[in-house]
């Protein structure tokens, strides 16, 4: 493993961290999109078909499960604590996130390495990354002010994402016939998602004011 990919992987396991220390230490849902939410726990849940058939290391194993049990942990939270679930913006959160299935679906029907039920599964769940943050995002432009916390959360998903096309890169010049197209758009079409946010955060930071996002 590179510095790449682990700083990756700890950029992502922090933005999970992040989220949860609001959820639960300040019983606040505000400005979470629920609907990226239940997408990433269908990424994971998709992804990870293997978990119990194929080990790789202990540290692959141990951070399937985080991701695994994170993401449900926080559909859950949203949707069933009593008091998290009041600051839940349903009318703001209305990014209709079932029409992005069928298309990720279809996409990796036809596009995908092998034709194997696990290995479209793991291409569904690469192309239905790339594009769920996209009501994170339309809810966050919604509501324009965004809570620090928030906003680190939707900072540290993008630079994890930014991080594993370095890890990408390196991988490629150092490792022999490493090449996967598949992966590599996907990655690439969910870090330029993040562009825009990426800008206005930086802005936030730089003048050390609260995150507000143009209309």
């Amino acid at each position: 493993m590179n510095i790449f990919r682990l700083a990756g992987d700890m950029t992502h396991l922090a933005s999970v961290l992040v989220l949860l220390l609001k959820i639960h230490t300040i019983k606040s849902c505000a400005g979470v999109s629920l609907k990226t939410q239940e997408l990433y726990a269908l990424v994971f849940a998709t992804r990870y078909l293997d978990i119990f058939t194929d080990f790789v290391s202990l540290y692959n194993t141990v951070m399937k499960l985080i991701f695994l049990g994170s993401s449900f942990s926080i559909v859950w939270y949203i949707r069933h604590h009593k008091i998290v679930r009041r600051s839940y913006d349903k009318d703001q959160d209305t990014f209709r996130h079932y029409f992005l299935l069928l298309p990720c679906f279809l996409l990796a029907l036809f596009i995908h390495e092998r034709f194997t039920f696990k290995e479209v599964m793991w291409t569904f769940s690469l192309y239905l990354e790339a594009i769920a943050i996209l009501p994170q995002l339309v809810l966050l432009q919604r509501t324009r002010n965004i809570d620090n916390l928030t906003g680190q959360y939707v900072f540290l998903l993008g630079a994890y994402r930014a991080l594993y096309i370095l890890n990408w890169i390196y991988r490629y010049f150092t490792e022999p016939h490493f090449v996967h197209w598949i992966t590599w758009i996907s990655g690439l079409i969910q870090t330029l998602l993040y562009a825009d946010f990426f800008y206005y955060y930086f802005q936030s930071w730089k003048n050390n004011v609260r995150l507000q996002l143009p209309a």
